[in-house]
């Protein structure tokens, strides 16, 4: 079920906890708004960090567990992108200031990180145990990438977001902030405040994500080691991630194809899996060269100035 040595878990839970301890407790100890620049480093440096990480897999269990973390980590930081736009969206409707913005985002990563786990269990042992439950998940990543690739007219309203409504329904909210406080005590009753609402928020979205991106993974290894890890890094640099390219992103017009073609590739991967064998290394081939295409694609017929003032 651990899919992995006890040591080889441990070595991951020290490398993650010291990288967040780093990270809240020396660069961002104080709240402020994130630099462009800041964003970038940072960035680089989970990068860096998860392609070490890839090394010790490879040299402590072998070159296709190497492959296969590779290939998983590529695949879930691809789809996570996607969470960068809906992020924006969740701060412009709290309106959530920047300098507090790293702090939702820090918290909802903590949050993810556990229900993240509890979703590659609960996949692993339903794939061990009911062997149909493969083509069910290959089935809904073929669906959803059907469904990106369909113009919606629906926009998303992350105030009206269900745990959001459920949260208000059992706690008294704030209409304005109380500096950094998630909760404050006010005539002997704790209110929420509109911070708090916000990793409500993202933490809803995540779920909504994770019903993806998790399947997502399995269509590669059903190692729960390798699935989780895979999953924890990309997560972990998507603060990061999200400071350095909330403003550019947009510009990729062919983004949305591209996570849609992973996700139909990997669907069909894990439906087609009794039957056709494909190696893990032309795995992470198809989807390295699904990314090169959708950014080549984008830089070379960027939007027009309209088009992207009307998106």
């Amino acid at each position: 079920m651990l899919g992995a040595p006890i040591h080889v878990w441990v070595v991951f839970a020290v490398v993650i906890t010291a990288a967040l301890v780093l990270d809240l407790g020396v660069f961002h100890r104080k709240s402020q708004k994130v630099t462009l620049r800041g964003a970038l480093i940072e960035s680089a440096a989970w990068i860096v960090l998860s392609l070490l990480f890839a090394v010790y897999v490879h040299f402590s269990r072998g070159t296709q567990a190497g492959v296969a973390f590779l290939t998983g980590y590529l695949v879930e930081k691809s789809l996570s992108v996607d969470n960068i736009f809906v992020f924006v969206l969740i701060f412009r409707a709290f309106q959530v200031p920047e300098r507090s913005q790293h702090k939702v985002l820090f918290y909802g990563v903590a949050g993810a990180l556990g229900m993240r786990a509890l979703f590659v269990l609960i996949g692993v042992e339903l794939l061990q145990d009911f062997h149909f439950i493969l083509f069910i998940f290959g089935a809904i990543l073929v669906v959803t990438a059907i469904q990106m690739l369909r113009p919606s007219q629906r926009a998303i309203e992350p105030e009206r977001n269900w745990l959001v409504r459920i949260t208000r329904r059992f706690a008294p909210v704030l209409t304005g902030y109380a500096g950094e406080a998630f909760w404050v005590k006010r005539e002997r009753k704790w209110h929420a405040t509109p911070l708090f609402m916000a990793l409500v928020a993202v933490e809803a979205m995540d779920i909504v994500f994770a019903i993806d991106s998790v399947p997502a993974v399995l269509a590669i290894t059903r190692d729960t080691f390798i699935v989780y890890s895979s999953n924890a890094f990309a997560i972990l640099g998507l603060r990061a991630l999200y400071f350095a390219l909330a403003d550019i992103l947009p510009r990729f017009r062919f983004l949305h194809q591209g996570i849609a073609a992973i996700l139909f590739f990997v669907g069909l991967k894990m439906i087609a899996s009794d039957w056709i064998a494909l190696p893990d290394f032309a795995s992470l081939g198809a989807i390295a060269g699904i990314l090169t295409i959708t950014i080549v694609a984008s830089l070379a017929i960027p939007l027009k100035v309209e088009e992207n003032s009307q998106g």
